[in-house]
């Protein structure tokens, strides 16, 4: 018996991200920071390794361990970036073919063998080094942006109505919140309580199910795939990999304008966010904070409630304002939270900053049903591709980007990293102004909106 529901298979995902995440962090930190130096770090202790005096032999050791970390987190970025992008973009565009199936299978498969991968490093302490070919190993296979576009592109083949699409999809960012936020509560004890290579197959156990459930029990949601289509595919993708082009080449010239506007709102605002979200930790781990496993937890989860805040925030402010409204109070509120971050000293003040962070998502939501709105019904599934590789490019280079700067920075600004986060913030901020005004000398967007809703009501 198939199942038609995608929705279990985002939450064992999100879980196994949101877990392995703050995990292999820390155990590169731990890793590093005994080989650095002359004694290791006991799982069992209440205490964080770090040392606030700045006069402390330890304080210019743990400044140098930052710096390992943040250089060899770099170049595992890096290692992921080429394949990363070629897998997405093909994988996906495949997919309108084959079947949403298949790159959801194949980032499954990557991430089951690289989770698998950290167990047996763990346990036989391999050099560290490693981490480095299995990453691009595994971003051969696709990564999560691989696996998210896969997915949605499942639900919108499921919903032919707009209004179960977005009630689906609401219920994505929903469950996300709440299992990424549950599970980052959990992950210091975890940590704690079971250590690396066990927390580590936790992971592994729950990519395996996973696996499982795509494979034997998941509905194809394109059902009139055939094997004849499956079987020349491949050819057609290749050959498609230049619609995203004719995408914006057929479009009229607002619709064009608009839609290079929309995209270059939303990279540009998730290079930001996504960037600088590792930082966190090796933030936290630093002094004068020194967190611990559990504390790094509970502001993971807090972390993770945007989710849930940003959707609450969608279903309420729109019945008062316009979409891009929505997206200025997200940006405006991040730009906050990202200030505040760079002045925390104390644990109180670090939880304190989270509160500005509730509508982070907020604009990447809006401004993906925005692009959505300006694109044809037909040309949905090639925006799904180009948005996933621009979130692949962005995420990659990004995170590459502000761990680099992080390393240069740390010795002498700590919270450098965020106040310049905060001033790129600006960038997104100024370009949903430029849209708005061009948006209302043209009404270009409003056109497009009524065009479409005519059509759907036409079809019916």
């Amino acid at each position: 018996m198939k199942i038609p529901f995608v929705e279990p298979v985002i939450c064992l995902s999100v879980f196994a991200v949101t877990l392995n995440s703050p995990l292999t962090t820390q155990y590169v930190y731990r890793r590093i920071w005994e080989e650095t130096g002359n004694y290791s770090i006991a799982l069992e202790s209440n205490t964080s390794e770090c040392a606030k005096n700045k006069s402390s032999p330890i304080f210019a050791f743990q400044e140098e361990v930052q710096k390992k970390v943040s250089l060899f987190n770099l170049e595992m970025d890096i290692s992921g970036l080429i394949p990363g992008l070629v897998s997405t973009f093909v994988f996906l565009s495949h997919s309108d073919h084959g079947g949403r199936k298949f790159p959801l299978i194949l980032s499954s498969v990557g991430a089951l063998a690289n989770s698998a991968w950290l167990c047996l490093l763990s346990y036989f302490a391999l050099p560290i080094q490693l981490l480095i070919a299995s990453t691009f190993i595994g971003a051969l296979f696709g990564n999560y942006t691989t696996f998210l576009g896969a997915s949605f592109a499942y639900i919108v083949d499921q919903c032919k109505e707009k209004k179960q699409r977005t009630i689906r999809i609401a219920i994505i960012d929903f469950l996300f919140g709440v299992v990424s936020g549950l599970t980052g509560l959990s992950s210091g004890y975890f940590i704690r309580g079971l250590g690396f290579v066990w927390s580590f197959l936790i992971v592994t156990v729950a990519l395996f199910v996973n696996l499982i459930y795509i494979l034997l029990f998941l509905e194809d949601s394109m059902k009139e795939s055939s094997s004849q289509n499956i079987s020349v595919s491949w050819t057609e993708t290749f050959k498609n990999l230049f619609h995203t082009y004719m995408l914006f080449k057929n479009a009229s010239g607002e619709q064009r304008s608009l839609c290079c506007l929309l995209l270059f709102t939303m990279i540009t605002y998730f290079f930001v966010t996504i960037g600088v979200s590792p930082i966190f930790v090796l933030y936290e781990l630093d002094s004068p904070l020194c967190w611990d496993e559990v504390l790094i937890g509970y502001g993971s989860a807090l972390g993770s409630v945007t989710f849930f805040s940003s959707f609450l925030g969608i279903w309420l402010f729109s019945y008062c304002m316009e979409d891009i409204h929505m997206a200025f109070i997200g940006t405006f509120t991040t730009m906050v939270g990202m200030a505040m971050t760079a002045f925390a000293r104390t644990t109180l003040m670090m939880f304190l900053v989270r509160l500005p962070f509730l509508f982070t998502v907020m604009p990447l939501s809006v401004l993906r049903s925005m692009i959505s709105k300006v694109v044809h019904s037909t040309e949905q599934g090639t925006m799904f591709a180009c948005l996933a590789f621009l979130e692949t490019l962005g995420g990659i280079t990004a995170v590459s980007t502000f761990n680099g700067i992080y390393s240069a920075t740390v010795a002498w600004c700590k919270g450098f990293v965020f106040l310049l986060s905060a001033v790129l913030l600006l960038i997104p901020a100024i370009s949903l102004c430029v849209i708005k005004y061009v948006s209302r000398n043209t009404g270009s967007y409003v056109l497009l909106i009524q065009e479409e809703s005519s059509e759907d009501t036409s079809d019916r």
